[in-house]
């Protein structure tokens, strides 16, 4: 068996490959902790929910374009390739004649693949600037609150992540570390574009061996790996904990007035509100324990340890993924701010420790060879996590960070390299949504639930059958990927189905600039070395080679410079530091997120009226056993399952009450939909807490009923589609309220890697 080298967003791996599949994977020597989710490749390339050629949805072909009920339930019927740019390209122009570039919504969001050319989105969103703009989002489902609300506050929000303080520094001077949402380790085998070392479960041990302390602040044990002191609150009250800290820091003395007034401003406004000034009730301790369910003690003596020591202040990335998810990442470096110790190694504020594997991770002293995309015509945008209202409300009008924005009417979709169906919330309306355009174009290797709503299928390569070269910013290697296999039956690379489309539309020569697909390769790269200020071997050196070493910044500690000097390290804030109190954000005048962090009661929470129709709170994180959606049908992910269905976690006092038992099927339901998982009894889950991770593929039990169950365990049937505020409209899936009860029916077959209907003709 040949055996070759490759990277994905988990790691880099060496294969073996037979009869043109990846047949076992082993990862990369010296990966101190390679993830699990490698299990998942073998048998992948050659699965049978591969989209094996082109495929266009009957009624599409039949009836024409536009609004249809019958996407997600209508057979399919094979093309050739010709047949398919033709039907494509002519689609597109009649879009653009008809209705203009703004009605083309190049949607594209998400993980497609490892690789620095064949990379979707940027494929994509090449092709549809140069045929005239289109439509674009903004920001994502993981980072669409924090992505508003952290420029406003403290001038970036990429450097939060990219030049976060490194954990060898954490390692070596941190003497506490206070994880609001958990520190999971199981998020680290991850980082977009490829990652070759997952040094965070060694930093951990080595900080704890020094004599470092963790305290987890999460309804679920083991969002901290290793020994921690557990703090279980109410789910969605992080702000409010984070208030009384500020609380008793504030009364006591131990707020740093110094770092307040020189490094930040509007302090003097935030702590009215903190100290009840303002509304008349005072943030104590005593006020937070009504509200997390925590002891005002704890609180106080929690505090008192983080004024004592070293202590970084750290927000996972799932807190902002709520309604207000705005405030938290806001209020963390707030606390951090009156310890005073941002910019001194070992202390201050990080965002996404444990989220992904690029907080802690030196980044590299240059960039990465990348895809020219141009500059789109259309300055017509939306939030990501706002599609479905886009497509549902053309001419409405909602409010973004500071401005009123107006929806355009969208007559064509066009997604490669991305599932909404494992991002979005509220399916049943998402459904609904994509019924309205007149055409749904989806590029895909598998037949995802996204594929399946398509009028017009594109079957992509995997990032194993082309060559490529990836790698990320927090990584120090530029890794090679050759082809590991010929392309599965009639797929194609995005960049060849492009370029047909382009010399059918008149623009090919401007989108391929006359390179072929490996020229492109060799262009990419020969430009970027000329472009660095240190040498590196030539393309074919590194492709033999098969790696490249680049150099990286090594033990930096946030916001550093900053602090060294405030005036020649101005921040990206109006004022130069950091806004405890934005001027601005008041301005907009907001009711869901005024001018400082404050505690906004969530809708979806255990404390109030909604809990007494849907008692337990739901907590929707990402899997451990795969990347979001991806490769659900490896065999990681689906040992993971009980009874073919995604595995739902429960305290056992809740499952008792219900007379479930370990390894039932469940059905999790509220208001707005439900789905079927199989029981998991754990005591690391608070009581009227359950968990069920995101990603299993969607499976409605009725294709053709947009409300119909999903069989499978999809979370997203049971979430709401509301912005996090005002301020950002960034997603809010990770948090609803639900019941649970046992099934006690037949079981209805689980059909999500089963591939459609397509007709011969």
């Amino acid at each position: 068996m040949p055996r070759s080298a490759s990277l994905t967003h988990w790691g880099a791996f060496t294969a073996d490959v037979r009869d043109g599949d990846i047949a076992a994977v082993s990862p990369m020597a010296g990966d101190a902790d390679p993830s699990p989710l490698l299990g998942n490749l073998p048998g992948s390339l050659r699965h049978r929910s591969r989209v094996t050629g082109p495929a266009v949805r009957r009624g599409w072909l039949e009836s024409g374009p536009g609004p249809s009920t019958r996407r997600g339930a209508d057979e399919f019927v094979a093309v050739s390739w010709d047949e398919l740019t033709e039907l494509l390209a002519d689609e597109l122009q009649r879009v653009v004649d008809e209705h203009g570039n703004e009605a083309i919504y190049g949607g594209s969001y998400g993980w497609a693949s490892a690789g620095r050319f064949h990379h979707a989105q940027s494929q994509v969103h090449r092709f549809l600037k140069l045929l005239g703009g289109y439509t674009s989002s903004r920001h994502s489902y993981s980072l669409g609150a924090t992505g508003v609300i952290m420029p406003r506050v403290v001038g970036t929000h990429d450097d939060l992540f990219k030049r976060s303080t490194d954990w060898n520094v954490i390692a070596e001077h941190t003497d506490l570390l206070v994880c609001f949402g958990g520190l999971g380790l199981k998020n680290t085998g991850i980082n977009h574009g490829g990652t070759t070392a997952h040094p965070a479960r060694d930093a951990l041990r080595r900080f704890r061996r020094r004599g470092g302390r963790l305290v987890s602040i999460s309804p679920l044990r083991d969002d901290a790996h290793g020994e921690s002191d557990w703090l279980a609150p109410v789910p969605g009250t992080d702000v409010a904990i984070m208030l009384a800290l500020a609380y008793v820091l504030a009364t006591e003395g131990l707020a740093d007035r110094d770092f307040l007034g020189r490094y930040c401003t509007g302090w003097e406004r935030f702590e009215a509100y903190l100290l009840g000034v303002t509304d008349a009730t005072p943030k104590t301790p005593r006020w937070a324990e009504d509200i997390c369910g925590l002891p005002a003690e704890q609180l106080v003596a929690l505090a008192r340890r983080m004024a004592a020591g070293r202590t970084i202040v750290t927000v996972s990335w799932s807190l902002q993924r709520v309604r207000h998810g705005e405030q938290a990442p806001w209020m963390g470096l707030t606390l951090a701010a009156m310890l005073g110790q941002i910019g001194l190694p070992g202390g201050g504020f990080g965002h996404g420790y444990g989220s992904m594997n690029e907080p802690g991770l030196p980044p590299l002293r240059c960039r990465l060879p990348y895809l020219p995309q141009g500059v789109n015509p259309v300055s017509t945008f939306i939030p990501v996590a706002a599609v479905s209202d886009m497509l549902l409300h053309p001419g409405g009008t909602h409010h973004y960070d500071g401005r009123r924005l107006t929806y355009p009417d969208i007559r064509l979709v066009y997604w490669a390299g991305g599932n909404p169906f494992h991002h979005h919330q509220d399916i049943p309306r998402l459904r609904r949504a994509l019924g309205r355009p007149d055409t749904v174009v989806v590029h895909e290797p598998y037949w995802t639930a996204m594929a399946r709503h398509a009028d017009v299928v594109v079957p992509s390569t995997t990032s194993f059958e082309r060559d490529d070269y990836s790698g990320s910013r927090n990584d120090p290697l530029l890794v090679a990927m050759p082809a590991l296999a010929a392309p599965h039956a009639d797929a194609r690379d995005d960049y060849a189905t492009f370029a047909a489309l382009a010399h059918r539309l008149g623009f090919g020569e401007q989108f391929t600039e006359g390179r072929t697909a490996a020229q492109w390769l060799r262009h990419l790269y020969d430009t970027w070395s000329r472009e660095l200020e240190f040498a590196v071997p030539s393309f074919d050196e590194f492709w033999a080679a098969g790696s490249l070493r680049l150099p990286t910044e090594d033990g930096l500690t946030l916001l550093a410079d900053f602090r060294a000097d405030p005036v020649a390290h101005r921040l990206g804030t109006p004022s130069g530091r950091i806004e405890i109190f934005s001027a601005d954000i008041d301005t907009f005048g907001y009711h869901d997120c005024v001018g400082h962090p404050a505690w906004f009661a969530p809708q979806e929470w255990l404390g109030g009226p909604r809990a007494q129709r849907f008692p337990l709170h739901l907590l929707a994180n990402q899997p451990a056993s795969r990347l979001h959606g991806q490769l659900d049908g490896g065999a990681v992910s689906q040992a993971s399952k009980i009874q073919g269905r995604e595995p739902i976690r429960m305290h056992p006092d809740d499952a008792t009450a219900r007379g479930i038992a370990a390894g039932d099927v469940v059905r999790v339901f509220n208001d707005r939909g439900a789905c079927l998982a199989g029981v998991v009894l754990d005591d690391g889950v608070r009581p009227r807490v359950v968990q069920l991770s995101t990603g299993a593929w969607y499976d409605p039990e009725d294709p053709a009923d947009p409300d119909a169950m999903c069989v499978h365990g999809n979370p997203n049937v049971l979430t709401a589609d509301v912005g996090t505020s005002s301020l950002a409209q960034g997603c809010t899936g990770a948090h609803v309220l639900v019941e649970v009860e046992r099934w006690g029916g037949a079981l209805p077959p689980v059909r999500a890697l089963e591939p459609p209907v397509v007709a011969r003709r």
